[in-house]
């Protein structure tokens, strides 16, 4: 699914309304529909909850309007209150004077604003996504008074204030909604943590906006759903044997740290991967035999962490840093590893800290290296970033400049590619949130890798299978209640939800 900017949308909206020869007005009635439909779906529980709609005076508040009317006319009670403004858009104005008079309709003023009852549902219909300053006087007063309101905010396609692809200036007032209902496609704004106060949980409905249109649009941000990983998974030969889908050797592991290397170990058969060796400190040794019995455990001669490189001739692909520390005969072990590996390479945890630490190093990155960092890993690799959306800059430039896959988790997990393009996870929920959570994403990758995937198709597919592993755990035990293991138990069945079936 396509991420468009703010002029791509408004762009995007034109050709809809010239593709199909309906008027500007014609297409609000179309988002106003889907967002009452949404709304009084909400609602039916509840059907004496008044509904307040604030409106701007553009297309937004054109948006509040026609929603309000048609709220009206579903027998829902509501009420709407207008921005004083010198000039108010068209489409605004036709809507206006489609309310039916029985609705009723007031102007705010900022030094009298309403009382609102804590049971009200309030709409936020003041700007959307054509907003691009701060704002000001009667606005942000009452985007301060919805935010200090104890009654729960829906917002119109854009929470009021919140510009679509652009950092924020500090102190903007923004309305901090509880809902954002937006149409068609999701917004970049909707996808960074600095802006999770503001959108509170969002959800898309369609409006009908051109497929054609959308297809042609060129962009460099992509929502990863299942349309977009179609074709990538081919199903399992009847007559495939464990050779076929590929070796992977995992270096992980040290004293105190050796289950963050089980675990990969576990997500990586746990992903289809054929044969699997686990390099290990020779105190791992025990453990790995036990807690993982169907990968082939391979003993260091350290003790306590990894010091040497195990021969790589035969390997689909090598991961490592699962549990690895720091140690100063590792990081060798990894200077050696990327000199040398002739097989795709994918690397986490303290192997991106040794990184960090030894930045020199990152010369020797082969093309097409997969890693895996959380953003303060990755802050290591680069530099801490002013907002989000410079950590996004920083990404694109890194993985271009090291010809570079990089995985950012987070709770829309960003792979970076060297082309510039960014795609963001659609799957997961906040019980990932746990110790050993990217250890099994490691394990994920590595299967894929080791099994022939591009490395694009191997992070995509991984990503999405692991934040999907963590939603089918979650029926099981809760958000609360999920750990590493559970979401490497569920694996298989997310990445069969994926695979192509043979053509009929």
């Amino acid at each position: 699914m396509k991420i468009l900017s703010a002029a791509q949308t408004r762009a995007l909206d034109q050709a809809t309304i010239q593709a199909e020869g309906i008027t500007s007005v014609e297409l609000m009635e179309r988002a106003a529909a889907a967002f009452t439909e949404w709304l009084l779906e909400k609602l039916t529980a509840h059907p004496q909850r008044e509904v307040h709609v604030f409106c701007g005076p553009g297309n937004n508040g054109g948006d509040g309007l026609a929603a309000a009317r048609l709220l009206h006319l579903a027998g829902q009670a509501v009420r709407v209150w207008l921005l004083p403004a010198a000039r108010r858009s068209a489409d605004f104005t036709a809507n206006h004077q489609r309310l039916p008079s029985e609705v009723p309709c007031i102007e705010l003023d900022a030094y009298q604003l309403p009382e609102l009852s804590s049971s009200a549902v309030l709409v936020d219909a003041l700007f959307g996504t054509g907003l691009n300053r701060p704002l000001t006087g009667v606005a942000a007063a009452v985007v301060h008074y919805l935010n200090n309101s104890s009654a729960p905010v829906v917002a119109v396609d854009m929470p009021s204030g919140l510009l679509t692809d652009a950092p924020q200036p500090k102190s903007s007032p923004v309305v901090c909604a509880h809902y954002t209902i937006s149409f068609e496609l999701p917004k970049l704004a909707f996808l960074l943590p600095q802006n999770a106060d503001y959108v509170g949980q969002w959800e898309l409905v369609s409006i009908g906006l051109n497929t054609t249109v959308i297809h042609k649009t060129p962009v460099d941000n992509y929502y990863t759903d299942l349309k977009l990983l179609t074709n990538r998974l081919p199903a399992r030969q009847r007559f495939a044997h464990k050779g076929t889908y590929g070796h992977a050797l995992l270096l992980g592991g040290s004293y105190g740290k050796i289950g963050a290397a089980v675990l990969a170990a576990q997500a990586c058969l746990h992903s289809g991967v054929g044969l699997l060796t686990l390099a290990v400190p020779a105190v791992g040794y025990t453990v790995a035999q036990t807690a993982v019995p169907e990968a082939m455990a391979l003993p260091d001669v350290g003790q306590d962490y990894i010091g040497e490189l195990p021969n790589l001739k035969g390997y689909s692909v090598v991961a490592i840093g699962p549990g690895l520390g720091q140690q100063p005969d590792t990081l060798r072990v990894l200077e050696q590893l990327l000199r040398t590996c002739p097989a795709p390479l994918v690397l986490d945890a303290d192997a991106l800290n040794l990184l960090g630490s030894n930045r020199h190093l990152l010369a020797l990155l082969p093309p097409d290296t997969i890693l895996t960092p959380h953003p303060k890993e990755f802050e290591r690799l680069t530099q801490p970033a002013h907002d989000d959306y410079h950590r996004l800059e920083l990404l694109r430039a890194f993985c271009a400049r090291h010809r570079c896959y990089v995985v950012l988790k987070g709770a829309y997990t960003c792979i970076g590619t060297p082309t510039g393009t960014l795609y963001f996870n659609s799957t997961g929920n906040p019980g990932m949130a746990t110790g050993g959570s990217g250890d099994v994403l490691t394990g994920a990758v590595t299967a894929l890798c080791a099994q022939g995937l591009a490395p694009l198709d191997a992070a995509l597919l991984a990503v999405y299978a692991h934040g999907r592993a963590g939603d089918l755990g979650a029926r099981q035990v809760g958000q609360l209640g999920l750990t590493a293991g559970i979401i490497a138990a569920h694996l298989g069945p997310a990445l069969e939800e994926l695979t192509t079936p043979p053509a009929f």
